[in-house]
């Protein structure tokens, strides 16, 4: 191979994981406060306020999706859920904007890896986004597509047997249910999901009281370990991207593909360009802050960039979520819409920022090659109580300090009690969440017989036998 190829790959390397380094303190403390928001913060109230087209529910679904994970997926299965109850789309719209643009974790990461200019940006741009798409929706929308839609998602409900997860959107399964006290069948699309609902319904108590019980935290730890689950392809991907966009994308091809100098037609083009680019990069959620500041180094203006990364809800996977969801129709509506709202904002944020004299100058500073990412600074500290807190809520978690339920599945983790599936191996009894886990572990059960342990009631664990 040649030497200059492999010098090449390892300063990509070192520029990604230089990166990831200087945010992972920004992210862990951003997804613990989500979790802290996800477990004590009462979605159903909110979402019984968004049937209705009025501001009120327009800030209401703001404010759900702020609350929410910042993970472009799990944001678009809600929005799903949210409209099949009879949420109306311009609040699902919203709370997808919302959910993406206006959380703690990603506001932290643009602070630290583009600077307070964008974050602003983004915060003041979140807020336009949604303003905007309103105004869009409200004149366009095409009502009996949607009323249709929605009846067709309804009808499937009804077939399964109401098969939405209430938790996330998804589908639900019939491995996975329970019987409320007022006797309604609610079907999850898994344990996880399952055991959040229980989570979220157990207590009715302060969430100060909640703090000061293992139970509690439990909560927010396995909270925590969903967040990531959904989001560390995302984050990793787009840091690792970066790192090679910035070494191996020749300063050519950004001037080919966006216009330079200045004036009204440049800064659209770019911002237009900046969405175009964001759709085909199939980086999205937080993965495409890292990215965008590979696009800042090329030389993009400040419109390109910012539209870059509103439009993470229009890459080609989530695009194609949208068709499973709700067909082509409503899939190219919601493209259009989108499209428009986030190269428009992008447009206005420089134009108002350039009249406002804070666009950031890139001339001047250090280019992502010339950092130096691995020093004994303020990040190393940060990083460290970082590391801390999420070393804690995984031994939280993994060890079951609180959690409901008696045994922990040796297939997946999740706990359960001795009324579920069973299996018994080498005169040991285990016991699964599913029947899906008990299904695994007698396909191989050498590779999962480890003496699962059981919570007692002092929130200690020990071997069940």
């Amino acid at each position: 191979m040649d030497v200059s190829l492999v010098e090449g790959v390892l300063e990509s390397l070192r520029i990604g994981v230089g990166f990831l380094w200087t945010a992972a303190w920004a992210i862990i403390m951003g997804l613990t406060i989500t979790s802290l928001v996800q477990v004590y913060v009462s979605k159903e109230r909110m979402a019984g306020v968004l049937g209705e087209s009025d501001l009120s529910s327009l800030a209401t679904a703001t404010v759900f999706g702020a609350a929410s994970s910042g993970c472009s997926f799990g944001a678009v299965a809600i929005g799903k859920g949210l409209f099949a109850k009879g949420a109306h789309a311009v609040n699902v719209l919203a709370f997808m904007f919302a959910s993406t643009n206006l959380i703690v974790e990603l506001g932290l990461m643009i602070l630290l890896l583009l600077g307070w200019e964008f974050l602003v940006a983004e915060l003041l741009g979140g807020l336009v986004l949604i303003a905007v798409m309103a105004v869009i929706v409200r004149l366009t929308l095409p009502e009996p597509l949607f009323d249709e839609v929605r009846a067709e998602l309804e009808r499937e409900d009804r077939e399964s047997g109401g098969m939405t997860d209430p938790t996330c959107g998804m589908e639900g399964s019939d491995e996975h249910t329970i019987v409320t006290d007022g006797g309604e069948t609610l079907r999850f699309c898994s344990e996880g999901c399952l055991e959040t609902y229980r989570q979220q319904t157990a207590s009715n108590g302060a969430w100060t009281d909640e703090l000061r019980s293992w139970g509690g935290w439990y909560k927010i730890a396995n909270q925590y370990r969903k967040e990531w689950s959904m989001l560390w392809t995302d984050v990793v991907a787009g840091f690792l991207v970066s790192g090679f966009v910035i070494v191996f994308v020749p300063q050519s091809v950004w001037n080919a593909l966006f216009l330079g100098g200045d004036g009204l037609l440049v800064t659209a083009e770019n911002a237009v360009m900046g969405v175009v680019i964001a759709v085909i990069s199939f980086v999205g959620s937080m993965g495409n802050v890292p990215f965008a500041v590979a696009l800042w180094g090329g030389g993009i203006s400040f419109a390109g960039v910012i539209a870059f990364v509103y439009a993470d809800l229009i890459t080609v996977p989530v695009l194609n979520v949208y068709r499973k969801y709700y067909g082509w129709s409503v899939m190219l509506y919601i493209l259009g819409v989108f499209f428009v709202t986030m190269a428009f904002t992008g447009f206005l944020m420089e134009l108002l920022f350039d009249a406002l004299g804070i666009v950031p100058n890139l001339a001047g500073g250090e280019t992502a090659t010339e950092q130096r990412y691995f020093e004994l600074n303020y990040t190393f500290y940060l990083n460290l109580v970082a590391f801390a807190v999420s070393g804690f809520l995984l031994f939280v978690y993994r060890r079951g300090l609180g959690a409901p339920g008696k045994y922990r599945d040796p297939v997946c983790g999740m706990r359960t009690d001795d009324d579920g599936p069973s299996a018994t191996h080498d005169g040991e009894t285990y016991y699964f969440c599913s029947t899906t886990c008990k299904r695994a572990f007698e396909d191989a059960p050498a590779d999962f017989a480890a003496h699962p342990p059981r919570v007692s009631d002092d929130g200690s664990s020990h071997d069940h036998h």
